[in-house]
């Protein structure tokens, strides 16, 4: 049986990690048939943050890594998110699968 101190302190340090989670930054990408904006994402090296992408045009979108090893589709009026525990500092392309044109650069610093 879990006494009331020992629940106590569970419930603090549940608290404690999803604080830790809001604390996260999120950079923001809107995607929109064949444009990405920004062109140039800068985000933390080293640290963990939260890519939301948006898709605000007519189309389907599909933001694409090959050097970071991610993607997320998404149907046009949606929004979606990826979390990157850590990337290190550098330069990175990106670019719409479904429009070849539409190309960006994640900035690691």
């Amino acid at each position: 049986m879990i006494s009331r101190l020992s629940l106590s302190a569970l419930l603090l340090l549940s608290l404690g990690a999803v604080a830790r989670a809001d604390d996260m930054p999120v950079i923001k990408v809107e995607m929109r048939d064949g444009v990405i904006v920004p062109a140039v994402i800068e985000v933390p090296a080293n640290a963990r943050f939260k890519l939301e992408i948006s898709n605000t045009g007519q189309s389907p979108v599909e933001f694409e890594s090959l050097e970071l090893k991610r993607e997320k589709a998404l149907a046009a009026g949606s929004t979606s998110a990826i979390v990157f525990r850590t990337v290190d500092p550098g330069t990175y392309d990106v670019f719409d699968d479904f429009h070849p044109e539409a190309k960006a650069k994640i900035v690691a610093k």
